[in-house]
């Protein structure tokens, strides 16, 4: 009877001792998931930024990582001042117009490519063929592993005359620096060294 009761005793100690284990992992799991949870919670308030408006009203705005925003930011960049630059109708204040907003997207290289156009006499032959150029722009490829960041666009142009249409290639090259944000500049880039590679007749197909 004395040994039955032994046992019982050790059984006992035994359950309360894996009750005991159970309990404390149970309050170790918990408290490392509180733990994870007010870290997860307070990385997120970190993201908010809180803006008073004229101190009237209140904005929430979510901060991002701009850094993940760059390389769209950088083609779009690029693919806007080439549709700008080489999108043409035949009207002056149009051309004028369209390449006044690219340069302000480059630097004196395209500048010096307007200009040699201009003395070469290829916008007033827009306006006197009556000739309408549109810029489709197939890719842009950026290398972001070194500053300036290298660019080069492949795109094709459309000539349009009454009588044909004629599809180029235009193929460019050019770096890309950093630059303050702007009404006029929204993508915060500058293009240096603007360099035209290629540009040559694909086809002619008559209207």
């Amino acid at each position: 009877m004395e040994f039955k009761s032994l046992r019982n005793i050790e059984s006992s100690f035994r359950q309360i001792r894996l009750f005991g284990i159970i309990f404390l992992v149970l309050c170790a799991v918990i408290v490392v998931w509180s733990v994870w949870s007010s870290y997860a919670f307070a990385e997120k308030q970190r993201e908010k930024i809180y803006v008073l408006d004229g101190g009237k009203s209140l904005m929430l705005a979510l901060s991002q990582d701009l850094s993940q925003n760059r390389p769209a930011e950088a083609r779009e960049h690029v693919r806007r001042f080439h549709e700008l630059f080489f999108t043409l109708s035949p009207e002056k204040s149009a051309i004028e117009g369209n390449v006044r907003r690219a340069l302000l997207l480059a630097d004196k290289s395209a500048y010096n490519y307007y200009t040699d156009f201009t003395e070469k006499g290829y916008y007033n032959r827009i306006i006197a063929g009556n000739i309408n150029q549109v810029l489709k722009v197939d890719s842009v490829v950026c290398d972001f592993s070194s500053y300036p960041y290298g660019a080069k666009t492949y795109a094709r142009q459309m000539i349009i005359r009454s009588s044909n249409v004629t599809e180029r290639t235009l193929v460019t090259e050019c770096r890309l620096l950093n630059a303050s944000r702007s009404d006029d500049n929204p993508n915060g880039f500058t293009i240096e060294g603007f360099t035209i590679l290629e540009n040559r007749d694909i086809q002619t197909v008559k209207r």
